[in-house]
């Protein structure tokens, strides 16, 4: 009897986990070439469940500060609208942020006491409407782009796709982040 419980257990671990694996395919997106269309896949997937994670904090979840170290959420969802929207204007524009374009993008590249002290006050949705605009616009970049561009080398060992999956990889890494700091809010 033992055995058959244990084998059972066994094969709806197996179906689980199979079940789970269809559900969680990666596939490229219509509308762009394969590897691009995949990138694009995993850049919407991670922004969804980011924007999951925090599309209903108030003002002080959105601000809040664990210990005088810490960034805010608020702080790490413009650091990625940052991050995006550098490599965006860097990799798809072949230029740098205009200065009116760092006002609004580029303040949050690097956190430190003086960006964290700035980015307090805005409701988070203030944070994933310049997301939006952001990933908008690297969308509509990035149908222009094939394959090929994707793997060109623009220096030893670095290309389009490396780029990207550092922006991919970026909200991974702070996903976890926010994660923490929602663990750490007030009750």
């Amino acid at each position: 009897m033992k055995y058959v419980k244990g084998r059972t257990t066994f094969l709806l671990l197996v179906l689980s986990m199979a079940l789970l694996n269809a559900q969680g395919e990666l596939k490229s997106v219509e509308g762009y070439s394969p590897q691009i269309g995949m990138m694009v896949y995993m850049l919407e997937d991670l922004k969804d469940r980011i924007t999951q994670q925090v599309k209903d904090l108030d003002q002080s979840q959105t601000d809040f500060l664990y210990d005088a170290d810490a960034n805010s959420i608020g702080a790490l969802i413009m650091h990625l609208v940052s991050t995006e929207s550098y490599y965006q204007i860097a990799t798809l524009e072949g230029r740098e942020w205009t200065k009116d374009e760092f006002k609004t993008y580029g303040i949050a590249g690097e956190l430190n006491e003086e960006v964290k002290s700035i980015l307090k006050g805005e409701p988070i949705q203030y944070y994933l409407d310049l997301w939006d605009e952001v990933r908008g616009k690297s969308l509509e970049g990035l149908k222009t782009k094939d394959d090929t561009w994707f793997a060109s080398n623009l220096e030893e060992g670095i290309n389009y796709h490396y780029i990207w999956y550092h922006v991919m990889e970026h909200s991974a890494n702070h996903m976890g982040q926010i994660a923490t700091i929602k663990n750490r809010l007030p009750k």
